[in-house]
């Protein structure tokens, strides 16, 4: 009775094994590490943070100083000023003389980078300068680690700003909050200021670095604008209740849009070291050496570089720009409408996925010294990128988690690699090490397609070798002499056979099967044979007088060589017994030839195909040291084609010959 159940059992058979291929999980470890890195860029964790800011620096020095803008320029209280005027603190009347020449020299713009905090009988001369000069901006200084103690301020008020697109966006990125009281200049000084605005800095806590810009901060459920923003805005006949906050996106300044990010910040696109913007002292400009033609028409931001006066700041150039330097760099930036932008977290991740799935394709396909040259040309290209973006377009795209990547993308493929490599190297090790000297088994490791392990037709010479009388000689001698006399025989051609590069396939009792060109190319396979045979019957002569000074028996063989195409491979039981071997015609008529050595007493028989490889060299005479005698042609058991043997013996240094065999009808032989 049929089984009924057959049909059910069919049709939950076990489902064949798919095994993925090296390359396919090369590029899906690419991707998991990629996928790793993508949630690092989001994460932002510390040590990254610290990596991109060091990159960012380096696309400065990269790019290298551009020209800055002539219409900003920098009075400065330098050692040549603290020299003239005395040290610092000056006099009010000192700082109302610097303003009265400012404003004579036609200054567009006075914005000072110093504070007046406390009272001096003397505030209402400079005071008195300050508003006949009628642009000058006056600086203030917010309080960032404070816990919040704001109070109102009626004289703060007139310099915020008014025009705020979409405060609501606020909501979740809230601007840089100052929690304290500032620092202000006294009464006097700011009611007859233009306007106030802050100078205060945000450098990277992990650092110092001067990195970013608030261009505004909030105060009080107010936004104060940052020196440089509001005396470019002055000077570009921008009012403060037109100059429009976008919340979350941008500041428009007129017809110029700065890029922020969320909480307000700009990264300052610095145009070099220090002094890289126009330096004038405040001595030569209070002795009237330099007047209209270097301060007219000009922003002129009044600050200290001195050393000593502690307003040097570290930026990406350099550990020691002037603070103020800072500020006329955002001024400057924004008259030339020059600005950074920073990638959005999104257009990082992009980046990151192209550059990171093309490197993982790449990687999957190539070895290790192709692999490391496509990573450090990937790495080159990223970072080239990076820069090009940052230098000619402004863009600030991160580069940590791209070239990061790159490089663990190839430490974990190539891990990968090395596990997978060394199983089959051990494989490879274990196949070859029988029957190839130590130099051809590390080159197959190192480029394991050479072996075609599976098997391929390929032309090779071989050889055979076998003792001659040896069943005799065993009856005639005790088992243990026999085998030590074979031993230290088989031991000495062995070393032959290696010191030629000929493939040692396997020991046939007392006989020797080897062939050339497998699994290594070897060109001159067919001369390589001749002359391992040739010095395999000159070692054989060596041992001959060993063995009579010992008193033992000789051994002699005879050799046979034959070259042709055959099947290479491993042959065998898989999983049980396999050789790497070779299968044909050509190795059976190598081995009838080797028989044939007893008929003719010939030590070598060779046949014509062996000779036909030779006879290019022979006869271009770069070929020595062989002389080659046909002897007879023959048709061995099995074929109809006649095959002429040629026998060999060294000539000393001359010139390799061919004595060609005589004119013969071709003996017909029926032994195998």
């Amino acid at each position: 009775m049929q089984n009924p159940f057959n049909v059910r059992r069919s049709r939950f058979a076990a489902p064949s094994r798919r095994h993925l291929s090296s390359a396919t999980i090369r590029f899906l470890i690419g991707c998991a590490v990629t996928a790793l890195f993508c949630l690092l860029l989001v994460e932002n964790p510390l040590p990254l943070e610290i990596t991109e800011a060091k990159l960012y620096d380096l696309r400065f020095h990269l790019r290298g100083p551009v020209k800055a803008p002539d219409q900003v320029v920098i009075a400065v209280i330098d050692e040549k000023s603290l020299a003239r005027l005395g040290r610092w603190p000056w006099s009010r009347e000192v700082m109302a003389g610097l303003v009265d020449k400012l404003a004579r020299a036609e200054a567009a713009v006075i914005a000072f980078d110093v504070i007046f905090p406390e009272s001096d009988e003397d505030d209402r001369i400079l005071s008195r300068a300050i508003a006949d000069a009628g642009n000058v901006v006056l600086p203030i200084v917010f309080d960032f680690e404070t816990a919040s103690k704001r109070r109102a301020n009626p004289d703060l008020e007139p310099s915020a700003l008014t025009a705020i697109l979409e405060p609501e966006l606020y909501r979740n990125f809230p601007p840089i909050t100052s929690g304290g009281v500032p620092i202000m200049p006294v009464k006097p000084l700011r009611d007859s200021a233009m306007s106030l605005a802050h100078i205060s800095m945000l450098p990277d806590y992990f650092d110092g670095t001067l990195r970013w810009e608030a261009l505004v901060v909030a105060y009080d459920g107010l936004l104060y604008p940052s020196l440089g923003l509001k005396s470019a805005a002055f000077f570009k006949g921008v009012s403060a209740d037109k100059l429009q906050v976008h919340a979350a996106s941008s500041i428009a300044v007129g017809n110029t849009v700065i890029p922020t990010d969320r909480w307000g910040r700009m990264p300052i696109n610095y145009y070099g070291p220090g002094r890289t913007l126009r330096h004038i002292s405040i001595a030569d400009i209070v002795d009237g050496k330099v007047g209209a033609k270097e301060l007219g028409n000009r922003i002129v931001f009044i600050g200290a570089s001195a050393v000593g006066m502690l307003d040097l700041r570290v930026t990406p150039f350099t550990a020691v720009m002037p603070g103020v330097e800072k500020q006329a760099t955002i001024a400057a930036s924004i008259l030339e409408n020059r600005f950074l932008v920073k990638a959005t977290k999104g257009e990082d991740l992009l980046f990151l996925l192209l550059t990171g799935l093309a490197m993982a394709l790449v990687l999957s396909r190539l070895r290790l010294l192709w692999g490391a040259v496509a990573v450090a040309a990937g790495g080159a290209a990223i970072a080239a990128a990076g820069v090009v973006l940052f230098s000619r377009f402004g863009v600030w795209v991160n580069l940590a988690c791209p070239m990061g990547n790159v490089l663990c993308l190839f430490m974990s493929v190539t891990g990968w690699n090395y596990t997978v490599e060394e199983r089959r190297a051990r494989r490879i090790r274990a196949m070859f090490s029988s029957y190839v000297t130590t130099t051809i088994v590390n080159e197959l490791i190192e480029n394991p397609a050479l072996a075609r392990l599976g098997g391929e037709k390929r032309e090779i010479s071989i050889l055979f070798s076998d003792v001659r009388g040896f069943t005799t000689f065993s009856e005639q001698h005790a088992p243990e002499e026999v085998v030590a006399l074979l031993n230290e025989y088989l031991g000495e051609m062995t070393d032959v056979i290696l010191k030629w590069g000929g493939t040692l396939d396997k020991f046939i009792g007392d006989a020797i099967m080897v062939f050339w060109n497998a699994p290594l190319p070897c060109a001159d396979h067919a001369e390589r044979a001749v002359r391992c045979a040739l010095e395999l019957q000159a070692r054989l002569a060596e041992l001959h007088g060993k063995w009579d000074r010992e008193g033992k028996p000789k051994l002699s063989c005879g050799i046979g060589i034959n070259t042709g195409e055959v099947i290479v491979g491993n042959i065998g039981a898989e999983g049980k017994k396999m050789d790497y071997t070779v299968i044909g015609d050509e190795v059976n008529l190598a081995s009838r030839v080797e028989s044939l050595t007893r008929r003719f007493d010939a030590g070598i028989l060779i046949t014509e195909k062996t000779v036909e490889k030779l006879r290019g060299a022979i006869e271009a005479g770069t070929l020595s040291g062989i002389e080659l005698s046909g002897i007879s042609r023959v048709i061995v058991k099995g074929k109809e084609q006649p095959v002429t043997l040629y026998t060999a013996v060294t000539n000393g240094t001359a010139p390799a010959v061919i004595i060609e065999c005589e004119e013969m009808e071709p003996v017909r032989l029926t032994e195998k």
